[in-house]
């Protein structure tokens, strides 16, 4: 039986999730869960400075609103130091790392020298080969993991391809400081071990940090993960994505009002893809992910078609599901919830509010019509679609409305023939009762709206309407 699939997201507590770190996380989780396997989750706090409780739950807070769950406990890197030194002292003890007792000023004489010379300025240790008997006594040491001084690291990439490095161009890591504290590098290597992780997916940017990690697995005899080191997210002028493209955190576009299945399917297309598919759901997607599809060249954000793509999983998400995520929604961006009358009329309208709707803002809006109370305030358009003649127009109508059967066949053929008998189009008659059920000249279809609002509620604001200012 092949070994099951274990993948992992690691990011910084140093701040929010990043759009970039969301797809990494999410390219992680499709894998494992595509090849039913395990996705793990670790925290690297091992920077006390910058790591903060408040960026390790905005980090949690993103996963989770991003629907991305994970297997097992959260492992905090940090609180493993003690095996992370453990590894060092093994591999010092098999003569596969070295105590270096050189100090900051003897590194920087041998980088100025090497420079001068025209030579590579990686440090030599004159420690590699010092024997116990030669240590000097109580003097300040780090340890250095022994890299291989000839020949090449092949990092077998399944992004990348093969990538080659010159074994002369890696030089011998500190694994443990002078503090005794370990490395970010070695750090990382115990950790994706001891936890299992058999495929490595992460940024590009780690790419070298690859060949450095796989100096300890070699001299371990641990066996390699799997690596793939995807693009970085580029904004749309091709330059590495930064503040000046808009949002970088994933919570902020969660209160730009995307939902959560739209922001999955646009990352996944991020760098990845399947054919010609551009709109699938999650079970596509993990029945489709493989590392083969995600290409070299960095991906593009593009605004546009995020909300394409977030317009069609409104339309598609099941109501019940979508009045959750509208509740969620209203609730991180300060808005007061809404009450159980207005919950019942949006699940009623939600048919007709959902369509075309790229956002929960853009639901909201479609749906003011539900949210304001009587008596309706008209915008200045509205307003303006109430003179004298229209509210007279509505005088008239109101009464057949109330004997009319509410049903939305019967609703039209009223209102047509009621133009038709004033000698005048629809249209005509479409602007005031817009403008006297919703208080604005931009609705959804006047009769989607008295069928939602109910015949008591509409025959109400029309009346407001037709004596208003009379």
């Amino acid at each position: 039986m092949s070994q099951q699939v274990v993948t992992r997201f690691a990011p910084s507590p140093t701040g929010f999730l990043h759009i970039g770190g969301a797809r990494t996380a999410l390219f992680n989780w499709l894998f494992a869960r595509g090849h039913g396997g395990k996705f793990l989750l670790r925290i690297e706090d091992t920077d006390r400075a910058r790591s903060t409780a408040e960026a390790t739950q905005a980090i949690l807070d993103g996963l989770t609103w991003l629907g991305l769950d994970h297997d097992g406990e959260v492992i905090s890197q940090f609180e493993r130091a003690e095996r992370h030194r453990e590894v060092a002292l093994e591999m010092l003890a098999a003569g596969k790392a070295y105590k270096c007792f050189s100090s900051q000023d003897e590194i920087q004489t041998f980088r100025d020298t090497a420079r001068a010379e025209g030579k590579s300025t990686l440090f030599q240790s004159p420690w590699r080969d010092a024997t116990p008997d030669m240590h000097p006594e109580g003097t300040p040491h780090v340890i250095r993991i022994k890299a291989p001084r000839d020949g090449s690291t092949v990092i077998r990439d399944r992004v990348q391809g093969d990538v080659t490095i010159r074994n002369d161009q890696l030089d011998d890591m500190v694994l443990l400081r002078g503090d005794g504290n370990p490395v970010y590098m070695l750090a990382v290597a115990v950790d994706d071990h001891d936890m299992g992780v058999t495929h490595v997916i992460r940024g590009d940017d780690h790419l070298n940090n690859a060949a450095r990690q796989m100096m300890i697995y070699e001299a371990m005899g641990w066996p390699l993960p799997v690596y793939a080191h995807i693009p970085l997210i580029h904004g749309p002028d091709g330059k590495k994505l930064s503040k000046r493209h808009g949002a970088l955190g994933v919570e902020e576009y969660q209160k730009m009002g995307y939902p959560a299945a739209g922001i999955r399917n646009y990352l996944a297309r991020l760098g990845w893809g399947h054919g010609d598919d551009e709109f699938f759901s999650d079970e596509q997607a993990k029945a489709w992910f493989e590392l083969e599809g995600i290409g070299k060249a960095p991906a593009r954000l593009d605004f546009k078609k995020l909300e394409n793509l977030c317009g069609q999983h409104i339309a598609a998400t099941p109501d019940a599901a979508l009045l959750h995520e509208l509740t969620e929604f209203l609730a991180v961006t300060g808005q007061p919830p809404l009450e159980p009358a207005k919950l019942a009329l949006f699940s009623d309208g939600m048919y007709c509010l959902k369509e075309r709707a790229k956002t929960f803002h853009e639901l909201l809006d479609k749906a003011s019509f539900i949210l304001v109370d009587r008596p309706v305030q008209p915008d200045e358009k509205a307003a303006a679609m109430l003179e004298p003649v229209s509210r007279g127009i509505l005088r008239e109508l109101t009464p057949q409305l109330q004997n009319a059967r509410w049903t939305r066949g019967d609703l039209e053929a009223l209102a047509n023939q009621f133009a038709e008998d004033h000698g005048m189009k629809f249209g005509k008659l479409a602007g005031p009762l817009r403008a006297a059920l919703a208080g604005r000249t931009a609705t959804p279809s006047v009769f989607d709206m008295m069928l939602i609002l109910g015949r008591d509620e509409s025959i109400a604001r029309l009346t407001d309407a037709a004596s208003g200012g009379s």
